[in-house]
């Protein structure tokens, strides 16, 4: 199934109901007056998080939702029922933008999160209520009001303490797979991974965090490149950051400047998150080669308060230190947080 996480439908809330005209037949009552009731006011259309979805894929079959329009009001001074509102879920990590009006109209990040996005029209008065001295009989009365109507676009981040980051094929879906039970697609080619992926780590000690696989970024992704913003948005609602380079890369260093120029760049502040290295496929390189390109990684890393080790996850290479450094780098981000 393809990943959604952008989607735009339409959302009107219900129609007021109108009011209504009427007038008192009583036997011991000549004179009568009036009894129109008030119309019901219209459902409203609301986006609540929901657990369960992790994506916007039903957005894609179904553009349009209506909330139920109220009922007209009766004699007697009844007033006609409220029309029910609309609840429709979304995915935790959801934002929803009012596209007319190119605002943020809620983010939805914790379960029974919710947002008005259209309320519903205003139910009209019935005759009862125009009544005056001079006008003791009205023979009106006011029609219930249209609900709101919008455009509305939203936006899927997705919720996970850790991402990791790295150009295409360095390496990210296979160390997801090793280290949690996720089967994301692994092959030799860059840009494999097109959909972001999620998967839980144990580390131990009843322990565990959510590890996500962003897709790979390359220079110039702050700027559409690539997967570009399609993707950059999922690294913002990450807690902190495991950057992989591809241990036989010439140039380790350089490369980890390209992808922190591009979280500088996306902006968010992505660039202050906390963060750790992981020099991949180290069961590519003998071991003097691995300790050079690691020597070099650490002077970056150092600067930055980070640490850094050599993995291999096909042969297991320090994945045990890799759950280690994991969980300092989770409970670091989890301090004072609930």
């Amino acid at each position: 199934m393809k990943f959604i996480d952008t989607a735009k439908i339409q959302v009107t809330a219900g129609k007021g109901g109108d009011g209504c005209v009427a007038y008192r037949r009583e036997k011991y009552n000549p004179r009568g007056g009036p009894s129109g009731g008030n119309g019901g006011n219209g459902g409203s259309v609301w986006f609540v998080a929901a657990k369960g979805s992790t994506t916007l894929q039903d957005f894609r079959y179904r553009r349009t939702y209506k909330a139920e329009a109220g009922k007209p009001g009766s004699g007697s001074n009844r007033t006609g029922a409220a029309g029910q509102d609309l609840e429709i879920p979304v995915p935790c990590g959801t934002t929803i933008f009012d596209v007319a009006a190119d605002q943020v109209l809620g983010d939805l990040v914790d379960p029974g999160d919710r947002v008005l996005a259209a309320a519903g029209g205003r139910g009209g008065k019935g005759n009862f209520e125009f009544r005056n001295p001079r006008n003791q009989t009205p023979d009106y009365a006011q029609p219930g009001r249209e609900g709101a109507s919008l455009e509305v676009r939203l936006e899927l981040r997705l919720l996970a303490d850790i991402g990791l980051v790295g150009l295409p094929n360095a390496g990210k879906s296979t160390l997801l797979a090793r280290l949690t039970s996720a089967r994301p697609k692994i092959a030799d080619y860059p840009f494999t991974t097109l959909v972001p992926n999620l998967g839980i780590v144990d580390l131990g000690e009843f322990v565990s965090c959510t590890l996500a696989d962003i897709p790979g970024l390359i220079e110039g992704a702050s700027l559409g490149k690539g997967l570009g913003h399609d993707f950059l948005r999922h690294i913002e609602r990450t807690r902190a950051l495991l950057m992989l380079v591809d241990v036989t890369d010439p140039e380790p260093v350089a490369t980890l400047e390209v992808l922190h120029a591009e979280l500088r760049d996306h902006g968010r502040r992505l660039e202050e998150l906390p963060l750790a290295v992981a020099l991949t496929k180290g069961d590519l390189v003998d071991a003097a080669v691995a300790d050079e390109a690691l020597g070099r990684v650490r002077a970056w890393t150092e600067s930055r308060g980070a640490e850094a080790l050599v993995v291999s996850s096909v042969s297991g290479l320090n994945l045990e230190p890799l759950r280690h450094l994991i969980r300092r780098l989770y409970r670091e981000v989890s301090a004072g947080v609930d």
